[in-house]
């Protein structure tokens, strides 16, 4: 059944709905002169006739809009897949960096390290004999001292002697050898 016999047959039950309602009761009159179905008949012929064209025009005008909403997706989708081939080529490039930034900052790292474990071990060297001059440092400084101890010691065992006295041939043998070793001979 068409859209013709839909017309129809709509037209028919509101004008029996219609009939009914004016006599008081329900029911289907299917007396064709009191239902007016020839007038309707001509109506829905009519607007089948004009109604064709005008909705041929919206049909039509339906089907480019949907064809140019179509298209413009399509279009819409060349731009997306242009733009994710983009996106993938930045990305690709981005990961390339990344991966040459990671290197070179791992390489910097080895060579920071290096150098520091360089300059440690100058550091400890420089300690070390740092460490080994100030220990001769205080050697000398503490021999010096004992020395000058055992000097001033040997002085006053000396000046002690010399008061209590040297004995005669002591004193001669004293005179001797320093008269010896200035050059003199006796």
């Amino acid at each position: 059944m068409g859209i013709m016999g839909t017309f129809l047959l709509l037209a028919a039950e509101a004008n029996a709905v219609h009939s009914e309602m004016a006599e008081g009761g329900f029911g289907l009159n299917l007396d064709i002169f009191e239902t007016n179905i020839v007038n309707l008949a001509i109506l829905v012929g009519t607007l089948f006739y004009f109604g064709r064209k005008v909705l041929s025009k919206i049909l039509n005008e339906r089907q480019a809009n949907i064809a140019t909403a179509i298209q413009e997706a399509e279009g819409r989708l060349k731009e997306a897949q242009v733009a994710l081939s983009q996106a993938q080529k930045q990305l690709t490039q981005s990961q390339a960096e990344a991966q040459r930034i990671r290197q070179s900052a791992e390489e910097n790292a080895i060579k920071a390290k290096e150098a520091l474990l360089t300059k440690a071990v100058q550091d400890v060297e420089r300690l070390r004999q740092t460490a080994a001059a100030d220990l001769n440092t205080e050697t000398e400084r503490a021999i010096a001292q004992l020395r000058q101890r055992v000097a001033t010691l040997a002085l006053q065992k000396v000046e002690s002697q010399l008061k209590s006295g040297i004995a005669d041939d002591a004193q001669q043998s004293l005179i001797d050898r320093s008269i010896a070793q200035l050059g003199g001979n006796v």
